[in-house]
């Protein structure tokens, strides 16, 4: 039996065609979806027959897990995850929607895993691990909104060759396990989704695919930013003693944290480009072993912010300024106090009040340390 074909570029109404998927799935029936990298065979994970149908595609496989859980953002990952770690999370907020898969610990007893039938449970978990991805394609992505539970993937192939490219060489591959198929010409890539085992302090390449290594280490670095108003006394200092204090850890030189896993940075709601920081500031600091000699101050930007996995807020108000631009950072943003409590100005003042300011700074930054899961270890190879 030759699957339905519905060919996307074609089609008068998206929406008529993710309809149709929905229904298909809902149904009981499998569904092949274009993604970013490849074709791919889907079943939602509450029909157990249609998941042994995608079992039948992958049999003679030995890497486990057999099949994908396909999710829509990192939060339901979580959910899926419980246990992700703080580096799994880096590089999926970077990498998703994207040709990346994480293969991540799924013990956790909160897991959505348990809430599945034996058959889909055993598909996509093996040895207490799980494969997740969230593909970069319209079509499959709004499938997920609209149905009611997961979707599971599978990606049928033959040993030594490419991936399924188009959807005849997905039709080809899958012989009877197909019922719908959504054509929407040759994929994206050329190379294959990159798959990657996350564990607590380091990850591991599976499979080199389109996202290669040395990007994959830049996206997993940790990423701290640190906000005043004029990047020139509070975040200077706090970025300048974060950085030395993160180096003692790591047991490093300060310039050498990039390389080891941490970017620090500082700026300002209300900042000029290119000051540097004030004098009181540098000596302060420089009296606690830090380094001030070449900073340049910067405002707050959507670019700093997206890529901060850590905003760390001089007082209420600076959080407040950020939120109210940018409201998404809100699960990453938080006073460097862990009290809550704002640290106050000291612009104006005598040394004295720097080197307080600095200490009050410092106090915080290593009341704060065990939150980011160090030490970090070079990925492996």
């Amino acid at each position: 039996m030759h699957p339905h074909i519905i060919d996307l570029q074609e089609s008068d109404d998206t929406r008529d065609v993710v309809h149709k998927a929905v229904q298909s799935l809902a149904e009981g029936k499998t569904v092949g979806f274009p993604t970013e990298s490849d074709y791919v065979v889907a079943a939602a994970a509450r029909q157990p027959k249609a998941i042994q149908r995608l079992l039948s595609l992958v049999a003679h496989r030995t890497e486990e897990p057999l099949l994908s859980l396909c999710v829509k953002s990192v939060e339901e990952a979580i959910d899926w995850a419980p246990s992700l770690s703080q580096i799994g999370i880096r590089i999926a907020r970077r990498c998703w929607p994207g040709p990346v898969a994480l293969v991540v610990d799924d013990n956790h007893p909160g897991s959505l895993v348990q809430c599945l039938n034996n058959t889909s449970r055993k598909a996509i978990t093996k040895n207490g691990q799980l494969r997740l991805r969230v593909p970069n394609h319209p079509i499959l992505s709004s499938c997920m909104r609209m149905l009611a539970g997961p979707i599971v993937l599978a990606e049928p192939d033959v040993l030594d060759e490419p991936l399924s490219e188009t959807a005849e060489a997905l039709i080809e591959r899958s012989k009877t396990a197909l019922d719908l198929v959504i054509n929407d010409g040759h994929v994206q890539y050329h190379d294959p989704f990159t798959i990657i085992k996350v564990d607590n302090h380091s990850y591991t390449i599976l499979r080199s695919g389109m996202i290669k290594e040395d990007v994959i280490h830049q996206k997993s670095k940790l990423v701290v930013l640190f906000v005043c108003t004029g990047n020139t006394c509070r975040s200077p200092m706090a970025e300048a003693l974060f950085r030395k204090t993160i180096a003692d850890q790591l047991d490093c030189k300060a310039d050498e944290i990039p390389s080891r896993g941490v970017i620090v940075e500082s700026a300002g709601v209300a900042a000029w480009a290119g000051s540097s920081a004030s004098a009181r500031a540098q000596e302060a600091v420089a009296e606690l072993g830090g380094s001030l000699s070449h900073h340049h101050s910067q405002p707050v930007t959507s670019d700093l912010v997206k890529k901060a996995d850590i905003i760390w807020t001089m007082t209420a108000s600076h959080k407040s300024a950020i939120l109210a631009q940018f409201p998404e950072a809100r699960d990453r943003i938080a006073l460097l106090s862990p009290d809550r409590i704002d640290v106050v100005d000291p612009i104006g003042g005598p040394l004295d009040t720097y080197r307080t300011c600095a200490q009050q700074i410092l106090a915080h930054i290593k009341s704060r340390i065990d939150t980011l899961g160090l030490p970090l270890k070079p990925p492996e190879k």
